[in-house]
């Protein structure tokens, strides 16, 4: 019995399904070095007092992350290289000038092959929204200093946060930063009672009237009134006076005072008295002693 013969393949169609072949194939691994990357998304910027962080999503499974920061004019600048964290601190850069407008990028990259990069030549990216140190960065929650209440009067002074901000070596506050833009909004009220007022400065000082006997509770706020945005920082922790107890302290310095006095008079006297008393017995004996006959 004869084995059937298989019809023959012209040459050149064959040639023509290997090149396909292999031009499928090719295809597919390309393809699977970048499969598993993901764009990052939701890129935010978060800053305070411009100690400022660049987050953004998903969390990586199967690739690692590069940022890339740059002035509205600039160069890019690479930062936290090849990293899993969604979060890059990019405080260094845009301190040294605050003014600038910034913007920012991430980089996805295959993870174990970070020389992959997709068929435009270079990795997948997002950008992130611009931003603006000095009119965006948000206030952070400010310090009363020293508050004192004499009489009718209540002085308050507020301690200006430090930044990250460098001039000459120096960090800078934010009054440093801000000038007469910051201002401080003082809520005060009667600790009896509920009832609110305000006062605003435009330096760190408060010097206001209240009644006589009264304590008062009050915090403060930062503003920087010329913004659109992020205009107010968070209440200070509330502060109150206390009249009663300064005025107990201040009688018993004067009790103490008075007693202190008091005392040394009666140890100065005690000492005169005793002095006193031996020179008038040392008189008392020469007069009593008989006279030697020669």
């Amino acid at each position: 019995m004869e084995t059937p013969a298989w019809p023959r393949v012209p040459q050149g169609t064959a040639v023509a399904r290997t090149l396909l072949l292999g031009w499928v194939l090719s295809q597919v691994v390309s393809a699977s070095g970048t499969t598993d990357v993901v764009e990052a998304y939701n890129l935010t910027w978060k800053s305070i007092n411009f100690k400022t962080i660049l987050e953004w999503e998903p969390k990586p499974i199967n690739h690692v992350y590069t940022v890339q920061i740059s002035s509205k004019f600039g160069n890019w600048k690479s930062k936290c290289f090849y990293t899993t964290d969604t979060e890059c601190d990019l405080t260094d850069e845009i301190v040294q000038d605050v003014r600038q407008t910034y913007l920012a990028r991430v980089l996805s990259y295959p993870a174990g092959n970070v020389d992959a990069v997709g068929s435009a030549g270079e990795p997948p990216f997002q950008n992130s929204p611009e931003f603006t140190p000095y009119l965006e960065t948000n206030l952070g929650q400010p310090t009363i200093q020293s508050f004192e209440q004499v009489g009718t009067k209540l002085k308050v002074i507020v301690q200006d946060a430090r930044t990250l901000v460098r001039m000459n070596g120096t960090f800078l506050s934010l009054r440093d930063v801000f000038g007469k833009d910051l201002n401080y909004t003082l809520y005060y009220w009667k600790a009896s009672s509920t009832g609110k007022k305000t006062a605003k400065t435009n330096t760190n000082e408060f010097l206001i009237d209240v009644d006589k006997g009264e304590n008062y509770c009050f915090s403060v706020q930062a503003v920087i009134p010329s913004r659109r945005t992020n205009q107010k920082s968070p209440e200070s922790l509330i502060e109150c006076t206390s009249q009663g107890k300064g005025e107990f302290r201040e009688m018993f310095f004067i009790i103490g005072a008075v007693v202190f006095v008091v005392i040394i008079l009666i140890i100065v006297l005690s000492i005169s008295l005793h002095k006193c008393r031996k020179a008038r017995a040392g008189t008392s004996g020469k007069e009593n002693s008989p006279l030697n006959v020669a």
